[in-house]
């Protein structure tokens, strides 16, 4: 491809606006609030939702005084302002790239990653900024499709991933292997949606 990785995903994303709504939130919902229960973060705590998307996650965190949220694509950042707005829950949103956060060093009691993880093209990068911007002890919630840890990706799998990959997200990404370059520790992994593909791990960074 020779677009930018970044580009595309402004692109398509841009391109799925209109019916990104009915299938991120319809499909996962659930999903999102079991995580953000998991999450256990206190109402004045300060929480960072990376690849934010058009807000799917702020029903759920109705209360909370001090969320920043952020998305590569532009349209996503105007639909979430106007979906917090609605619900009446203060957001500081901005369009930033989720692997080059402009936020300070140990800034966040809690980071929240739905469905990022297996989309923005280094996940390496993403997790290590969110070891970064995280303060000690903090908290970390992630909602994605992953390859069980260990396992590698059948033949029918690695193809699939070449399409997949370039319309909507990479299904072949290891967990284990992003968290094995920080020094955030998994503390849960449980199954989610269609029979444990995709999963809700907890993570912390150490104090």
């Amino acid at each position: 491809m020779s677009l930018n990785t970044n580009t595309w995903n402004r692109l398509r994303y841009t391109f799925y606006l209109p019916v990104y709504d009915l299938i991120a939130d319809r499909i996962f919902r659930r999903y999102r609030k079991r995580s953000i229960e998991l999450l256990k973060a206190k109402p004045d705590e300060a929480i960072l939702i990376i690849g934010a998307g058009t807000g799917l996650d702020l029903p759920y965190l109705q209360g909370y005084t001090r969320i920043t949220a952020n998305d590569i694509t532009p349209g996503m950042i105007t639909k979430l302002k106007a979906r917090a707005e609605k619900l009446g829950i203060p957001v500081d949103a901005h369009v930033m790239d989720g692997q080059q956060l402009s936020y300070s060093d140990n800034s966040y009691d809690a980071v929240i990653l739905h469905l990022i993880i297996a989309v923005i093209p280094d996940p390496i990068a993403c997790i290590k900024e969110v070891e970064r911007v995280l303060k000690p002890g903090g908290t970390v919630m992630v909602f994605d499709k992953f390859l069980p840890d260990g396992q590698k990706p059948s033949l029918l799998r690695r193809l699939f991933n070449q399409v997949a990959s370039t319309l909507f997200s990479d299904v072949n990404r290891s967990i284990g292997h992003i968290v094995s370059h920080t020094s955030l520790q998994v503390e849960l992994n449980e199954p989610a949606a269609f029979g444990g593909t995709f999963r809700i791990v907890r993570l912390r960074k150490p104090v």
